[in-house]
């Protein structure tokens, strides 16, 4: 099989990624499986910058390709916020009921039609000799008045997909994978990584 290595220390989302890359072919490494080394510091103004970050440093250091990934939720009425910075909105060490609390209190006096949000998911692989390819997904919706549900992660159980009755935290980990922003990347990206890599259906 194809190793290739996920820059990330959230286990929900290796899940999810290998989840998703699932049936092709591809050994999806965790940082855990490899020397460790410190993570570098996201400082990139999208979610671009900071996914290409992460995987050219990933590349640098271990010599592996490596996809890295940076997403967040962008919400209409606070001017795309919180953006960038969806990981640390309640501070640097903030957990995500922290997020979600502080996101619903900002919130608390705007009504449903002007809550609309975006989740937004930009992938990045690098390779060894170079090569860089990115993707992304986007998955619009609206924020819930509060939260529902304990499947996902993030700002998942306050966030309702657009044609969806229910917030991402209720919704099945196969049901949230077809429509997600993250699901929507890494499946636009797997094409790439079967032509770059030699991969294919295990």
């Amino acid at each position: 099989m194809t190793r290739l290595l996920a820059a990330t220390n959230n286990a929900k989302k290796l899940t999810e990624l290998r989840r998703v890359l699932a049936g092709h072919g591809i050994d999806v490494l965790a940082l855990a499986d490899v020397a460790p080394y410190p993570e570098p510091a996201e400082t990139g103004r999208t979610f671009i910058d900071n996914a290409l970050l992460k995987a050219r440093e990933a590349v640098a250091r271990t010599g592996l390709p490596a996809v890295a990934d940076d997403s967040g939720l962008c919400v209409e009425i606070l001017n795309q916020m919180p953006g960038v910075r969806s990981a640390r909105w309640a501070g640097p060490q903030a957990n995500d009921e922290a997020n979600n609390e502080l996101l619903l209190r900002q919130l608390a006096d705007v009504p449903t039609e002007q809550r609309q949000a975006t989740f937004r998911c930009a992938l990045a692989l690098v390779l060894p000799d170079g090569t860089e390819r990115v993707t992304e997904g986007v998955m619009p919706g609206r924020i819930a008045a509060q939260p529902s549900g304990s499947q996902g992660f993030g700002y998942d159980p306050i966030f309702v997909a657009d044609g969806q009755a229910v917030s991402n935290g209720v919704l099945a980990p196969a049901a949230k994978d077809a429509i997600s922003h993250r699901g929507k990347a890494v499946r636009a990206m797997v094409p790439q990584i079967v032509e770059l890599l030699g991969a294919g259906p295990a």
